[in-house]
C-alpha cells in the first residue's frame, strides 16, 4: 500500500501530470511524469484503469499489483513529482513481473534527461 502522503488523489493534479508531464507507453502501461523542480514534498502517483481492462475483479487486481509495484519505486521518483500510471487492456492478462518490467521500462525513459 502506497503511504497516504504518496497518493495523487485531486483531478486537477491528474490533468496536469497527463497534460503537461512525459509520456512513455509499454505493453501494459503508459506513464505520464510531471517532475516539478523545487516541488517541496513527496513524489506523488495516481493510478487509471478503466473498463477496457475487464470487470471489477480484473481492475482491481492490476490495480494492486501496480500499486505494490510503484510502491517499491517510490525512491527512483523525483521529490514532488507527480506520476499518473494509466492501465492498458492487456494488463488484465499480464502476470506480476510483466507488469514491473513494463514500469520499470517505461520509468527509465520519462526519467531520461
Amino acid at each position: 500500500m502506497l503511504p497516504a502522503s504518496n497518493r495523487l488523489r485531486r483531478s486537477d493534479d491528474f490533468r496536469r501530470a497527463v497534460r503537461s508531464g512525459r509520456r512513455a507507453a509499454r505493453r501494459v502501461v503508459v506513464l505520464h511524469v510531471l517532475a516539478q523542480a523545487g516541488e517541496p514534498g513527496p513524489a506523488r502517483v495516481g493510478f487509471v484503469v478503466n473498463k477496457a481492462v475487464g470487470n471489477a475483479v480484473l481492475r482491481n487486481r492490476v490495480h494492486r499489483r501496480l500499486r505494490a509495484v510503484l510502491a517499491t519505486r517510490l525512491s527512483d521518483l523525483p521529490a514532488g513529482s507527480l506520476t499518473v500510471v494509466r492501465a492498458l487492456p492487456s494488463s488484465a492478462t499480464a502476470s506480476y513481473d510483466e507488469l514491473a518490467a513494463d514500469v520499470d521500462g517505461a520509468l527509465s525513459r520519462v526519467l531520461r534527461p
